[in-house]
């Protein structure tokens, strides 16, 4: 009777403050709200992580660029996926075995990560350098940016610290990688910049909230930046996924696409980010969950898309 009584009063509490956290936990105020996120500057329109791609995203009206960065060999801060040059450039070697100077030029040409029969051609491409993180920064000083730092290096996270505090972006950028040790290091060093969930953290997330506890933890974190499952259900990749990976998907998207908990989220100040979208029904489905934005390779594809429904395009601005 007396353990009935007590489950039924954790029930009702967890209800009252799944609805209303803010009873418990101070709302989150970020500087930003985006709501077109171009993926490394827009990888399908334009070499990926490069200025003519952070240029043509911006000239389409995005709210944020995503990019990622590695440290060279000289210790310069640099923009780019990966750590190896193999994929994006005609040399192997990574990119911490080379001085920045010594860097050689990007591919004119890249395959898509989240669209498989796609592969950009950038032939007779002007732009094929790498550019420096301070170099995004002096460019675009005032745009919102989401930094992946992509390998857990002390140096790393301390440069690109001191990149964001020396060009006042501690309140216009947010930063991470699915490492719970990168968003760990980076929150210890620098609260005072939003970071993203790890995966270590959505998986946290997930259990708090089927559990029934989530409304009582406080959470560091201001953005979940989440992978939407069924894309890799459509027909770009499904013949190259197995049967159990397939059910794997399907039972990853039903836990994680929840509006409920994106809402949650919302009324305590963290933003909801679904990647890598790249088709007008993937934006809408995002869009329809509750997400605060949407992260593409094609920004023009998602700002048509945003003209057309112009009730998902919201503000840039600060959450009240």
């Amino acid at each position: 009777m007396v353990l009935g009584s007590v489950f039924v009063g954790y029930v009702v509490t967890s209800l009252i403050l799944f609805r209303f956290p803010l009873i418990l936990h101070r709302k989150k105020k970020l500087c930003f709200r985006p709501v077109h996120i171009s993926h490394r500057g827009g990888a399908g329109e334009n070499i990926e992580n490069t200025m003519t791609a952070f240029k043509h995203a911006l000239s389409l009206g995005t709210d944020m660029l995503e990019i990622d960065c590695h440290l060279t060999k000289d210790g310069r801060v640099i923009v780019s996926h990966d750590s190896s040059l193999k994929r994006v450039c005609d040399s192997e070697g990574h990119i911490a075995e080379y001085d920045f100077e010594d860097l050689p030029l990007l591919k004119e040409h890249h395959r898509l990560d989240f669209k498989h029969s796609f592969t950009y051609d950038g032939t007779g491409s002007s732009d094929r350098k790498f550019p420096l993180l301070e170099e995004v920064f002096r460019e675009f000083p005032e745009i919102p940016i989401n930094i992946d730092i992509k390998i857990d290096d002390d140096e790393l996270i301390e440069k690109v610290n001191a990149l964001i505090v020396n060009y006042n972006r501690e309140q216009i950028t947010v930063w991470g990688n699915k490492s719970s040790s990168i968003v760990n290091k980076a929150y210890a060093l620098n609260p005072n910049i939003p970071t993203l969930f790890s995966i270590g953290g959505v998986v946290k997330l997930i259990l708090l909230f089927y559990s029934g506890l989530l409304p009582f933890v406080p959470l560091k974190e201001s953005t979940l930046e989440v992978l939407m499952p069924s894309i890799f259900l459509g027909d770009d990749v499904l013949p190259i996924i197995g049967g159990k990976m397939r059910f794997v998907l399907r039972v990853l998207d039903v836990l994680l696409m929840r509006p409920a908990l994106f809402h949650h989220l919302e009324r305590r100040g963290i933003q909801t980010y679904l990647w890598v979208l790249n088709e007008e029904r993937e934006f809408e489905r995002a869009f329809k969950l509750g997400a605060t934005g949407v992260m593409t390779d094609f920004p023009t594809k998602l700002k048509e898309y945003l003209d057309k429904n112009p009730q998902y395009r919201r503000p840039n601005s600060a959450t009240s």
